[in-house]
């Protein structure tokens, strides 16, 4: 029902738009109420409802052909396992567990093929590429635009000096970075030690000889092949490591 009233709404709009191409002219001057009614009325002598249940029962398009087929066609390009292997190497990502996990990732690969295979099927003539993915719109471009209403705020903060020579001096006011300064270094680290935080060696291949640019110590837990577990700090100042 809400079909077959958008179908009748959109006949109506039509018959107001082109009226010069159906049998009687648009009523434009007839208030909204009467020419509504009428309008409707025409369209359904014009198109019956059986034949609007035809029309409406086969759809014309669907997203389903967005879709990859459920069958591969020859041409569609596939993805090995060791492709795929390759490529979870190369963005730090971790194997499949199983094959039923890499079978579904395979899968997931090949639909994506498919995807970017419909965008390059995409006629693009004439189209001028964009530059940047943006809101190109006018009221975007007025919002971006940098006008005086935009450097009132600096403007005011300058004033001209000099009899012979003018110039522009700036009124600088002092920047707080009391907040910026006082941020808890060791709020993410796992494992703290006092005011040091503590590493595994085992994540560390070997330290760099640099000279450390820290006031404080670094503590590292590292593990012997015959001494099990000890501490050794790393003073300041000295790239030198100290048991």
């Amino acid at each position: 029902m809400i079909s077959r009233c958008a179908v009748l709404y959109c006949g109506s709009l039509a018959e107001s738009l082109l009226g010069s191409y159906f049998h009687r002219a648009p009523t434009s001057r007839i208030p909204c109420a009467r020419r509504c009614k009428s309008t409707r009325t025409h369209a359904r002598k014009d198109i019956p409802p059986d034949e609007l249940e035809k029309l409406l029962a086969e759809p014309t398009w669907s997203v389903e052909s967005l879709l990859p087929p459920r069958t591969r066609t020859p041409n569609t390009p596939t993805v090995t396992s060791k492709q795929l292997h390759h490529l979870l190497r190369l963005s730090a990502l971790p194997p499949p567990a199983n094959l039923e996990h890499e079978q579904r990732m395979l899968d997931t690969l090949a639909a994506q093929l498919h995807f970017v295979g419909k965008i390059q099927e995409v006629d693009t003539t004439g189209v001028e590429p964009l530059r940047a993915i943006r809101d190109e719109s006018g009221a975007a471009e007025n919002e971006q635009t940098i006008s005086l209403a935009t450097l009132k705020d600096a403007l005011n903060k300058e004033k001209v000096i000099g009899t012979h020579y003018k110039r522009i001096q700036r009124d600088t006011s002092a920047v707080n970075a009391e907040h910026d300064e006082n941020w808890d270094v060791l709020g993410f680290a796992e494992r703290k030690a006092g005011k040091y935080f503590v590493v595994e060696t085992s994540k560390i291949p070997s330290l760099p000889r640099m000279p450390c640019r820290s006031k404080g110590s670094l503590i590292v837990k590292s593990k012997m092949k015959n001494e099990g577990k000890r501490w050794v700090k790393i003073k300041p100042g000295c790239p030198q490591r100290h048991a």
